[in-house]
Order: C-alpha cells, then sequence, then structure tokens
C-alpha cells in the first residue's frame, strides 16, 4: 500500500477538466472549478437538468456544456473528470482514449484537495456510516468544537471548501463510490465500521469493493488513527495500515441512548474513540449520546399503540442491514420486507427468522426471492404495495410485538428513494385507528 501524508497538488489554472453530472455535488464542484479558474466542461445526460437561464449563465462565464448520452468526444482533451458519488468509474472508463492523460477523480478528491489544514475524521462502512457521522458531530460540538458535517451524509466537501467560514474539525461520511476514485485522500482519523456484500451492481466483486473501502487508509501515516471494526483484522493485514489501529467493539460504555441496538452501542462507541484524538472527553461524549435521537429511516421509532412498537428502518437496503436489524430486538418482531432485491442469500437469516420474527409481510418487487428461502419457516403473505401490509401486520400484532420495515431492498420498485418509503410507512402508522 502506498503511504504519505503529502496532499494532492490544486490543479493548475486554465487546466481543462469535465464535471460529469449537474446534481448537488456537480453544482458544488462546478463553483470550485470557477473559483480557482479552470477550464471546465459540463456533462450531463439528463436534458432538463439544468434550465436553459442556467445554461446561459454558465456559458456565459466560459462553461462548455454537453448533453445527452456519452460520447467520446465529450471527455476528449480533458484532464481531470470529476465525478458525482452516483456515477459509476466503469461507466465512465470506455469514453475516455485509454492513451490519454486524463484522471477521474471524485467530487471528495477534488474538495479535498483545496482544504486548509483542518483535520478530517472520515468514515465509511457497509452500514452505520450516517449514524456514526452524526455522533461523531455531536460529541465534538459537546466539546465545544466547531464542526462542519458532510460529505455522502448531504452537503458535498466543495460547499464546505467555498464557505469562508471554517471548522475545527471536519466529519465526513464517505462512501465506496467516492473512495474508488480518491487519490490523496488522508483523514486524521479514518474509521471502517464494516463490511458485507452491497453495491455489487456498482463493483465489479467484493474484492473491488473492499479494496475501495481500504483506500480509506492508504494516505494515512504513524501520526493518524485508523479505527475498524472488530472482524476485519484478518481483512486489514491484507493492505498494511501505517496509522496507529485500533479494533472496537461493543463494551456497553454509553448505557443511556435513544438507539436501539448491539450496532448502535459499537457505533457510539466507534464515534467516542474517533472523537478522543481531538481532545473530547467521555463524559461530554456521553452527553452527546444521550441527548442523540435516532436518525430518520434507521430504527426510528414512529409509534407506540396498543403494546405494538412501529419501527421505520427502511434505510435497511441489503440483507445484512435486516440481520443488524432483527437482532436488536428482544420482542417478537413482524417484519415487512420487499422491494428491488439487490443480492446475497436470504436463506442465510434464517436462523435471525427463527430466533425473532413471529411474521413476515412482504410487499412489492422479490416476492420470488424470499418466499422461496423463507417459505415454511414463518408466516408469509404478500401484498403489491405496502399499505396493506403494514394493515395486515397491524391487525395480526399482540401487545410488546414490534412491526418492523427493514425491507432488505432497494425501493425503486415503489418508490424514489429509500427516504420516500420511510416517510409513506410513517404516514400509514400514523393514520391506524
Amino acid at each position: 500500500m502506498q503511504q504519505g501524508r503529502e496532499r494532492g497538488a490544486k490543479i493548475p489554472k486554465g487546466t481543462r477538466v469535465a464535471i460529469v453530472g449537474f446534481g448537488r455535488s456537480g453544482r458544488a464542484a462546478l463553483r470550485l472549478c470557477l473559483r480557482e479558474g479552470l477550464n471546465i466542461r459540463l456533462i450531463e445526460q439528463n436534458p432538463k437538468a439544468l434550465t436553459p437561464e442556467e445554461a446561459g449563465i454558465l456559458r456565459a462565464r466560459g462553461v462548455e456544456i454537453f448533453v445527452g448520452e456519452h460520447k467520446p468526444a465529450f471527455f476528449a482533451g480533458v484532464r481531470y473528470v470529476i465525478i458525482s458519488p452516483g456515477i459509476p468509474r466503469k461507466t465512465i472508463v470506455p469514453f475516455i482514449d485509454a492513451e490519454a492523460q486524463c484522471e477521474i477523480i471524485a467530487e471528495m478528491e477534488l474538495a479535498w484537495r483545496y482544504l486548509d489544514n483542518e483535520p478530517v475524521l472520515a468514515v465509511t462502512g457497509t452500514s452505520g456510516k450516517t449514524t456514526t457521522v452524526s455522533l461523531a458531530a455531536a460529541m465534538l460540538q459537546a466539546q465545544g468544537l466547531r464542526v462542519f458535517l458532510g460529505g455522502n451524509i448531504g452537503t458535498p466537501l466543495s460547499e464546505y471548501v467555498l464557505d469562508s467560514r471554517k471548522a475545527d474539525v471536519v466529519v465526513l461520511e464517505i462512501s465506496s463510490f467516492q473512495l474508488q476514485c480518491c487519490q490523496t485522500f488522508a483523514p486524521r482519523v479514518a474509521v471502517l465500521l464494516n463490511i458485507s456484500p452491497n453495491h455489487l451492481d456498482y463493483h465489479a466483486d467484493m474484492a473491488e469493493y473492499t479494496e475501495a473501502k481500504f483506500r480509506l487508509f492508504r494516505w494515512q501515516d504513524e501520526n493518524d488513527l485508523a479505527i475498524l471494526g472488530k472482524g476485519l483484522e484478518q481483512v486489514e493485514k491484507r493492505f498494511g495500515l501505517r496509522a496507529r489501529t485500533l479494533f472496537v467493539g461493543d463494551v456497553g460504555r454509553f448505557p443511556n441512548t435513544q438507539l436501539l441496538g448491539a450496532h448502535n452501542r459499537i457505533n457510539c462507541e466507534v464515534a467516542w474513540q474517533a472523537c478522543r484524538f481531538f481532545g473530547v472527553t467521555e463524559k461530554n461524549a456521553a452527553k452527546a449520546v444521550a441527548g442523540f435521537s435516532p436518525l430518520p429511516n434507521r430504527l426510528e421509532r414512529v409509534r407506540e399503540h396498543g403494546g405494538v412498537l412501529y419501527v421505520n428502518d427502511s434505510k435497511a437496503t441489503t440483507l445484512a442491514a435486516l440481520g443488524v436489524a432483527l437482532a436488536a430486538f428482544d420482542r417478537p418482531v413482524r417484519l415487512l420486507c420487499g422491494g428491488k432485491f439487490k443480492g446475497g442469500d436470504p436463506a442465510h437469516l434464517l436462523p435471525l427468522l427463527r430466533a425473532h420474527v413471529v411474521e413476515v409481510a412482504l410487499f412489492g418487487a422479490s416476492r420470488e426471492v424470499f418466499e422461496k428461502a423463507w417459505g415454511g419457516v414463518v408466516p408469509m403473505s404478500w401484498y403489491p404495495t405496502l399499505a396493506p401490509a403494514v394493515q395486515a401486520l397491524s391487525t395480526h400484532a399482540e401487545p410488546n410485538d414490534v412491526v418492523l420495515l427493514s425491507p432488505a431492498t432497494a425501493s425503486f420498485d415503489l418508490y424514489t428513494s429509500y427516504a420516500e418509503r420511510g416517510r409513506d410507512f410513517r404516514r400509514i402508522v400514523e393514520g391506524l385507528p
């Protein structure tokens, strides 16, 4: 593994760069590139992504705009291609001349090169990233530190770089998509929570996915801190981390919390171990944990009615996330599951199903996947949409039961996002008689 703390060089003024995608990350990257005097080409497949007024303003500032399906001509003569988190690198590579001196970088990498000297705390992992970075930000703030919280959680790092207000610590959630196109990113504290099969429609295989995650540690040195979840010891040995390395599990340090499950106890411990690096005391960390509310769509308590607890875990888009959710409860679970299946073997969850689940209501797509794996193990039914599935489980539920939306799938069969699916679940539950 290559090592070193040298930050990637700023891109020389006048260099031709292509920004692919005009969503929030692309817009932020474009503004940063304009500030730095770069020669900008905007490439956007969706003709409705920018208005004629926006296009006119950008062209007046010298930005070339290419709209429609990608073509090699769009990328000709470009030195850097800057991509947003949702754009797979593999979809861009075929359009770039193999002989050209062209580098594909993430918006995160671009912004990193223009940070001043603010220390970065960055978190990745298959699950738990958003909760952990949010906990870390709360702990740092409880210590009286100024914090920027962003990255994959919502606010691009480029927006922070453009802001005149500066933080004592920059806290970033970072995905495998972003890491795959980071060349020099080197956080002072880097956290890898866990790795399980995910995004294999984006990455070639688990080896590529794992390598992307471990790029988080690639440029750290012995003055930095690397935190990994217990169970990753053997994987870590393959990558030869140079930073001081700490493996963290559940030690029950913060019992006063609204968060459900052992995985969230680990998230609390990881956040504090990361924040200790910046001087956060255990007292202030505990204060932050006690006041921290579960994030929407992540084992979120929606309502307790007639002794039945309704929980929204719409963010659980993988089988691994469903397994974590089931293990969080010592009450009988009536499970809502279904949607666009992302891969894996549901049969691996049979021990957890037998231990925790008394009924499954499937909804939407992937009915055949779950019925084949779980049929005959627990009572199962199927509904075309979420509302009748919730209503059925509500009718069957008894006091002390949990009605849990933890779909183990993407939402794109019925919804535009997991967040929309979660909102619909809350609406249905709040409307129950």
